[in-house]
This record gives structure tokens, sequence and C-alpha cells, in this order.
């Protein structure tokens, strides 16, 4: 006869293979949400260049939403994230890059660049955001249906939709609402 008492377990003292299921089980919970909100909700992105100065600085890193678009328009002015345009991608720009820019112009709008000015319908803009007047020319172009017309703040340093043309509706991933790095410049966009 065995004593049950003399019995020992391999397992360490607190061990329990039911806690350890119960860990990785909240452990997969808790990465299937963060993937959920990433994916549809919102997500982290950083800033690589100059294009959106003085706006944005480069290592700036905003909260990109992706849930009002699905609820409400694109409006001009926001400043949206989005995936390369077809027209890049056949300049061999990886598929999977974002952009950050500001819409300028809506489908339907008529969008001009004269003597440093940008024109939206026949109407100058005021554009205090900017770093300096552009120094090009863009003769009137329609924006034409679910696309946008988009420039970076820095419209001399920005490679946006005076170079290539629109971005897809279906392109944009979500609209960039708040900077929360650097700490000292946290804050709405």
């Amino acid at each position: 006869m065995s004593d049950k008492s003399d019995q020992s377990t391999t397992e360490p003292q607190g061990f329990s293979w039911s806690g350890l299921w119960e860990n990785v089980r909240i452990l997969v919970i808790a990465l299937a949400i963060a993937l959920i909100v990433r994916s549809f909700i919102v997500e982290p992105r950083y800033i690589p260049s100059g294009s959106m100065l003085p706006t944005l600085e480069i290592g700036d890193r905003v909260v990109v939403e992706k849930v009002s678009y699905r609820l409400q328009p694109i409006h001009r002015g926001d400043i949206v994230v989005f995936r390369t345009p077809p027209q890049l991608e056949l300049l061999g720009y990886d598929p999977a890059q974002a952009f950050i820019k500001r819409i300028i112009a809506e489908p339907g709008q008529h969008i001009a660049v004269h003597d440093g000015t940008v024109y939206l319908d026949q109407i100058p803009l005021n554009e205090p955001f900017i770093t300096a007047a552009p120094a090009y020319e863009l003769p009137e172009l329609i924006v034409p249906p679910h696309s946008f017309f988009v420039m970076g703040d820095n419209r001399n340093n920005s490679n946006d939709s005076h170079i290539w043309g629109f971005v897809p509706e279906q392109n944009i991933i979500g609209r960039a609402v708040q900077r929360f790095w650097p700490f000292n410049r946290i804050g709405s966009l």
C-alpha cells in the first residue's frame, strides 16, 4: 500500500496549469482586442518627413482615427493618412507605405496654383498653416469622383497631389486627430 502523502509532484510550489492557461487566454484576448482596435478604430503613426511642417515635425507621433469616415464624409482641411496612390505604385513605391497630407479639394472641386496662391473653385485660399507660399504653378484641375487633392503644409517640399495627382477615397486610412509625442507638443490637430 502506498501512502498518498508520500507521492511527490513535479510541479513547482504554487504552479498551476489552470493558472498558466488562464494567463495565456487573457494574453490572446488582449492581443486580439489590440489588433481589432488598430485595424478598425485607431492607430499610432510616426511622421518621417518634413512635408507637413510646421503643423507636424519629423519625429512627431500622431493618433489616426479610422471610424469617422465610415459615418461622415471626408472634409477639406482634414489631415489624412493614406496608402500609396496607384500613380506612385507604378513608380515603384511600396503599396503599403503611408503618406500624411491635408485635404485641399474634394470631388468635383476645381484646384489651381498660380503666383504662389492655391485657388479652390477660383477663390484664393487663406492658408496660415503653411511654411511658405507654393513656388510652382498648377493649371486648373477638376477633382474626379471618389478622389481627393492633397498637399503637404510644407508646400515646396512635399510629394503630393501637385506632383502625382489625386488620392482615391479607398486609399484613405483615416484622419490624424491628435499628436501624442513629443510631450511638449501634445495636442489636437
